[in-house]
């Protein structure tokens, strides 16, 4: 259904299916656009030039948040919203997304006290309609350092407790676009927008180059939407309707460290003297700090961490956790991602809203542009609104409302998030009879959800063939449920995307990396042009995730 083995075929579809809606842009916007029309009745396809969720979908801070930091800025509707809406993605992908404490520090002469933070975290509460069991708590200093032994002591008079949602951003973004495909949309990575296509001044298509072969296509839709990111005006550029607001871009780095060189406990959200927000998180076995916020003008497909952004990061943890002294060469490994904001005159980049807005130029061509993961549903409900509005005016066609709300999204089959509690030990179970690790099961388990029998399934029963492959049997079983369910081609899908193995475990993709290459060559006959530019590519992003540059 969504296998690498079947790009011609897919990309044949895309050619001959009457399409009502064609969306540019794999990442979070696109694959909840496509679910969104297709479960509607629409017929969908989805192009995305690198791999799904290689841009900002899978170089976010991994929270789903309910938007605490809105209250600063007084943003009532945006808190309200995501509060709601973080909930949603909760219950309908409950094994990427999990309740995570989340502890705000205050200090004297902060920006927060006792009562400001109390107040905030009340109003956050019922703003966002958090349930019973998740509301904010308060610490006193003493409480706090319990929970936190590493923070810093000196001035410390308190603390909020709260509940984020830690989430897999690039996994939440291939399990929303697999369940758009299982419901009926086509997908495909590596196929890149070169030009749009125009009929008495009105878009009905686009070229397509597939990145794979160097082939050319053209496809065409009744309705096309722009859901590229951060190229949002890239494109509004070829339909030349870049006016008005247009995307400023700021780029935000994360640092990640191994568990025994910094043993945090608890995820803390802490202002730094600056007044910039930074979080501390805990997260399999590595703790990673972030984020720094600075406007960006180099290579959107590319942004690096500058020794800058990794000084500032590293400042922040030696101001907050003064004991570590964490130093540079702490980094295992790091990423660098880009926010695309709507450039609004006078505000600085940091006070920037993420509120998506829609932009739809003369020629018909639709843009989304801003936004946050936590909204991904809600931006695709409006902009699907918007095509079943225009091909009801245009057809007389009539959609029904977005039918997204209660839509388990792939893997999510647990029975929402009380239903995952009961399933992951009797997973894990299942998986130690087959004679796994019972901590390997476990992270298969809350990896894939309520896919992991796939997984069990190859693990169990191609035992012989990973040998024969020189690759271990828990490897392969990934690997190929990567490339014959999720649409794996390359390398870095498989390591960054599919597994966040290059961020979070570093050394495990060192030493798996050449038998997986040798499988991957083998399975899509590879020239050894490719083997080499694609080993290469995976083999650049693990340098700089340790080696920052001089600067962007």
């Amino acid at each position: 259904m969504f296998s690498s083995l079947n790009r011609k075929e897919m990309k044949g579809k895309m050619k001959d299916e009457s399409l009502d809606l064609l969306v540019i842009g794999g990442g979070i916007t696109g694959a909840g656009i496509a679910l969104d029309a297709v479960t509607r009745g629409m017929k969908v396809a989805v192009v995305e030039m690198q791999d799904f969720a290689a841009g900002t979908s899978s170089r976010s801070t991994k929270l789903v948040h309910g938007g605490l930091r809105y209250l600063k800025q007084f943003e009532i509707g945006v808190v309200s919203e995501t509060g709601k809406e973080r909930a949603i993605v909760y219950e309908n992908g409950p094994h990427v997304t999990t309740p995570e404490w989340m502890m705000l520090p205050f200090y004297k002469g902060g920006t927060f006290g006792p009562f400001t933070t109390n107040i905030g975290l009340r109003v956050y509460d019922f703003l966002a309609g958090v349930k019973k069991t998740e509301r904010r708590q308060m610490f006193k200093p003493e409480e706090a350092i319990n929970r936190e032994p590493l923070l810093n002591a000196k001035g410390l008079k308190g603390a909020g407790y709260y509940v984020e949602y830690k989430t897999d951003d690039a996994r939440l973004t291939i399990e929303v676009m697999k369940k758009a495909v299982e419901k009926g949309a086509l997908a495909l990575n590596y196929t890149k927008v070169t030009d749009l296509i125009y009929d008495n001044n009105r878009v009905v298509g686009v070229e397509t180059e597939d990145q794979t072969d160097g082939s050319h296509d053209q496809l065409y839709a009744k309705k096309i939407v722009n859901a590229a990111g951060p190229w949002v005006d890239t494109l509004r550029e070829k339909d030349n309707s870049k006016r008005g607001k247009y995307l400023h871009l700021t780029k935000g780095i994360h640092l990640v460290f191994d568990e025994d060189r910094f043993p945090l406990k608890q995820a803390i959200y802490f202002d730094t003297p600056d007044g910039r927000m930074v979080f501390a998180i805990p997260r399999e076995g590595k703790t990673y700090v972030g984020t720094t916020d600075t406007v960006y003008e180099g290579n959107i497909a590319h942004p690096k961490m500058t020794v800058e952004d990794r000084d500032y990061v590293l400042k922040a943890i030696d101001y907050m956790f003064p004991t570590v002294g964490i130093k540079a060469e702490d980094i295992e490994s790091s990423w660098a991602g880009l926010r695309p904001l709507i450039h609004e005159e006078g505000k600085d980049p940091s006070e920037i809203s993420r509120k998506d807005e829609i932009f739809v130029s003369d020629s018909g061509f639709i843009s989304i542009a801003g936004g946050k993961l936590t909204g991904y549903r809600k931006m695709a409900e409006s902009i699907v609104d918007l095509v079943g509005k225009q091909l009801h005016e245009e057809e007389g066609r009539s959609f029904p409302g977005t039918q997204t709300k209660e839509l388990r999204i792939s893997g999510g089959d647990v029975g929402g998030s009380s239903g995952f509690e009961r399933f992951v030990p009797q997973k894990i179970r299942e998986g130690a009879e087959a004679g796994l690790d019972e901590g390997v099961a476990e992270s298969l388990v809350k990896r894939y959800g309520s896919n992991i029998d796939s997984i069990y399934d190859i693990y169990q029963n191609e035992q012989d063939t990973a040998k024969a492959e020189n690759l271990d049997p828990v490897v392969y079983a990934m690997l190929r449920y990567g490339i014959e369910q999720e649409l794996v081609y390359k390398p870095v899908d498989f390591f960054i995307r599919r597994t966040g193995a290059l961020f979070f475990d570093i050394n495990w993709v060192r030493e798996h990396k050449d038998s997986v290459i040798t499988y991957m060559a083998k399975q899509f006959t590879w020239s050894d042009d490719q083997k080499k530019e694609y080993t290469e590519q995976l083999e650049q992003l693990m340098y700089e995730a340790t080696h920052p540059v001089e600067e962007d």
